[in-house]
């Protein structure tokens, strides 16, 4: 009867150890699912300022650029294209938005590169203001999309690993799709050429003439030497010799004293 309590105790601890690790976990899922559904939201209210950006940025490029037409009608259709799926609401994007939104990041792209062939147009205050404020909000769409992707690598990680995806099929805990960019004009990295770079520093003295007195040796012969004829010997500066003062009387002359006639007397 003892060995029987205490198979009964363990297995009682058992159960409630199974019931607290499975509410543990149905309450991580819960919590990644509402920050990845959080973090589209903060996407999505960047897209929707994008929406409201580009018909303004379309019609200033077409008033200087009427050669961009097929560009312009590229970002206008994948525009309300966007916009349409996104009246469908959704608290995560599915597989054909994402699609969209990248093909219209790829296409704004090209369109403000193509704009730096025409200067009358990168001076208009206007289009500077729009693509001021469409590259910010390209740049925080890149930032809300990174996180939210980090939010779904963790999520869908916990939905595939074990023992976790036992609850997640159990409560249908569902893969998240990623938002990511298919476009490669996007995900191109810029090209730069160092042949071109030069320093400024160094490219005002290209011209200046040289200031050494000594003559060049001429570039047809590399192997001849200067004339020693055309080196000006080395002069040591004179110094000034001291002046002596007026005041102060010669040094007395020490010369030779002839001695007395008596020779020499000892002293007594």
């Amino acid at each position: 009867m003892q060995a029987l309590g205490w198979i009964f105790v363990i297995l009682v601890i058992l159960v409630i150890a199974a019931v607290v690790w499975a509410v543990s976990a149905y309450n991580g899922f819960v919590k990644q699912r509402n920050m990845i559904q959080e973090s589209w939201r903060q996407i999505d209210v960047e897209l929707n300022r994008r929406y409201e950006l580009i018909p303004n940025l379309v019609e200033t490029v077409r008033a200087y650029s009427a050669h961009e037409r097929n560009t312009l009608e590229e970002v206008t259709r994948l525009r309300n294209q966007a916009a349409a799926l996104a009246q469908r609401g959704g608290s995560v994007p599915d597989e054909q938005r994402a699609e969209v939104e990248g093909a219209l990041s790829g296409a704004v792209h090209n369109l403000l590169v193509s704009v730096e062939a025409y200067p009358e147009l990168r001076s208009n205050t206007n289009f500077l203001e729009l693509q001021r404020e469409l590259s910010d909000t390209e740049d925080r769409i890149a930032a809300g999309r990174r996180f939210y992707n980090a939010n779904v690598r963790n999520y869908n990680t916990r939905v595939e690993s074990v023992p976790s995806n036992v609850i997640a099929n159990s409560f249908k805990f569902e893969k998240a799709a990623y938002f990511e960019v298919n476009d490669q004009a996007v995900r191109k990295a810029p090209d730069v050429n160092f042949g071109e770079i030069s320093y400024r520093g160094d490219s005002s003295r290209i011209n200046e003439p040289s200031r050494d007195p000594r003559p060049a040796v001429p570039a047809s012969d590399p192997n001849a030497l200067p004339n020693p004829q055309d080196y000006q010997p080395y002069q040591a500066p004179q110094q000034p010799a001291p002046q002596q003062n007026p005041q102060q009387g010669q040094p007395p002359q020490q010369g030779y004293q002839q001695p007395p006639a008596g020779g020499y007397t000892p002293p007594s």
